[in-house]
């Protein structure tokens, strides 16, 4: 039986991981939040985890009174998920979201830890140190989305052949087919409902803007040691090839199974064992058919900003995500445009500088922050 620390347990990929660890009867030694004292509290008295951990130093106090004499130890503040990364654990599966998300992989990583990863960011904008931290440490990641352990999956035994290319699908989101005039003023609603994934909102604007599927491309570029021109995006409605791989002799592998996030999230876990799951047996006769599309870079300028981030590497990818963050936090609360998005992380990304290929932990902070500031200015001043 593996022990399991859940960064994020309370949202989409964390709720879904406590599933799949009670299912396949794994025990949940540490889970985070960041103020919900409710989730985490009913979670923390079903698991009995030795840690609970919430961000936010008010919500860690009320957890802590509510949980009073349970043996679980309560901890409070940003710097609380780097210590529950360093606690002894099987594996850390990290679905926070957001730039908090880089520390604890760090640090879980220093530590010579396997790192299950569902948090976007910490890839996207610091894929160096990651890297650095993996090659000098010893440390693992295995991913989580779906279209990386497609991939992941696709190269196992794999080792001695070389990867051609990357088939890197996506769902095209609600918005496929229109084009940028037609979602320019795509009302809220519209955006949140995704065809195929139940998602955090973050996340299913992402994937309405094709951003989800940029930051997915830099992520490949991270996890498997391939240059930008060797990941082909493909629009493939269905979602039921998660990606494919091609290798040097034309033959590709890919990885197929109904729309359920939580077959990713068990593969990371039981990795290199595979288990009976919960999920929805795929029939290939059902389905029917299947069909692939080429990604609109003119209607989806953000998949577009995307490649052109990682193409001229260093921080940009950086600066691409955080300004990012800021225009769909922006956008959900009704201050901008759906199509305001890509003109928020285009305008980040003309002005602030990408520095050189080699960076540090607070130079990426440094851009980040900067990037958010000048996003927030953007949008001000536009309103």
């Amino acid at each position: 039986m593996k022990q399991v620390i859940i960064l994020g347990s309370t949202g989409s990929i964390g709720t879904q991981a406590v599933e799949v660890c009670k299912n396949i009867g794994y025990q949940v030694v540490g889970i985070s939040a960041h103020r919900d004292v409710d989730t985490i509290v009913k979670q923390a008295r079903e698991l009995l985890p030795r840690y609970v951990v919430l961000s936010d130093p008010a919500a860690a106090a009320q957890a802590e009174q509510q949980l009073q004499g349970s043996g679980t130890a309560v901890l409070g503040g940003p710097e609380a998920l780097c210590t529950l990364a360093g606690v002894q654990a099987d594996l850390l599966l990290n679905a926070l979201s957001g730039m908090v998300g880089l520390r604890p992989t760090l640090a879980a990583l220093k530590q010579g830890r396997t790192v299950a990863l569902a948090n976007k960011e910490t890839l996207v904008a610091g894929g160096r140190l990651i890297v650095d931290a993996v090659q000098r440490h010893g440390g693992r990641i295995i991913p989580v989305d779906s279209e990386h352990t497609a991939i992941f999956q696709c190269i196992q035994g794999e080792e001695q052949n070389k990867i051609k290319k990357i088939l890197l699908t996506a769902s095209g989101g609600p918005f496929f087919g229109k084009s940028r005039e037609e979602t320019e003023q795509a009302a809220l609603a519209q955006t949140l409902r995704h065809p195929k994934w139940s998602m955090g909102q973050k996340i299913t604007v992402d994937s309405a803007t094709l951003m989800n599927k940029g930051l997915e491309l830099i992520e490949c570029i991270w996890n498997f040691g391939v240059r930008p021109e060797q990941v082909e995006v493909i629009v493939h409605p269905e979602t039921i090839i998660h990606s494919a791989v091609e290798f040097e002799d034309g033959s590709v592998m890919a990885q197929l199974s109904d729309p359920d996030m939580r077959l990713a999230i068990q593969y990371a876990l039981t990795y290199p064992q595979r288990l009976p799951s919960t999920v929805k047996p795929l029939s290939l006769t059902a389905l029917g058919s299947m069909t692939f599309y080429p990604p609109d870079l003119q209607a989806f300028p953000c998949l577009a900003l995307a490649i052109r981030a990682i193409t001229a590497g260093g921080l940009l990818p950086c600066i691409l995500n955080a300004a990012n963050e800021v225009a769909v936090h922006a956008y959900l609360k009704g201050e901008i445009c759906f199509g305001d998005i890509a003109r928020v992380v285009a305008a980040a990304m003309d002005a602030l500088p990408a520095g050189g290929e080699e960076y540090t932990l607070e130079q990426v902070l440094a851009a980040d922050a900067a990037a958010r500031q000048f996003a927030c200015n953007f949008i001000s001043e536009r309103q």
